[in-house]
């Protein structure tokens, strides 16, 4: 690492809407806005992952053509309207950025992504893919037999991240 890189110039931030996750967002944004440089720019990547069979998980929500099939356009639609969710919280994290960002040291990219098989399996493999420095992800602070039970996300990437992951209450 360059005396003048940061150590954590590409960090992604997974977002769903939660208190949590809003939380982990904020906490990214002053991290990067503490780690840019005066002349290196901090990219902030935020992710929302969407589990869908997209086969049979909407049938109850009417999204199906008359034989309770997906059709392109069901498929294309329930994307759209994650996307269009997930818009609303990028903004929050774009104006949380844009404040005090006067030189744009730091860039903000987003993605919606689908997967129906383990949120856990895609949000590694994205950060692999995007060679990510830090993972920033928040939690409900679940523990003992309900983290059991329920399961959580947040451990499972901790355990199968191959990069840093802080985890925000």
């Amino acid at each position: 690492m360059s005396p003048n890189k940061s150590e954590f110039s590409k960090i992604l931030i997974l977002v769903d809407g939660s208190q949590p996750s809003i939380n982990a967002a904020d906490r990214a944004v002053a991290l990067a806005k503490k780690e840019r440089g005066t002349d290196n720019s901090q990219l902030l990547i935020a992710l929302h992952v969407m589990f869908s069979r997209l086969g049979y998980a909407y049938s109850s929500a009417g999204v199906f053509g008359m034989d309770g099939l997906a059709t392109p356009n069901t498929v294309k639609e329930i994307l759209e309207s994650a996307k269009n969710e997930a818009q609303q919280w990028f903004d929050k994290i774009k104006e949380k950025i844009d404040e005090g960002n006067t030189n744009n040291l730091i860039q903000l990219q987003t993605e919606v992504v689908v997967t129906g098989t383990s949120i856990v399996s895609a949000i590694v493999q994205y950060a692999k893919n995007k060679e990510v420095d830090l993972i920033v992800i928040g939690t409900r602070g679940r523990s003992g037999l309900k983290k059991l039970l329920l399961g959580s996300v947040a451990s499972g990437v901790i355990t199968y991240a191959e990069c840093p992951v802080m985890v925000v209450k």
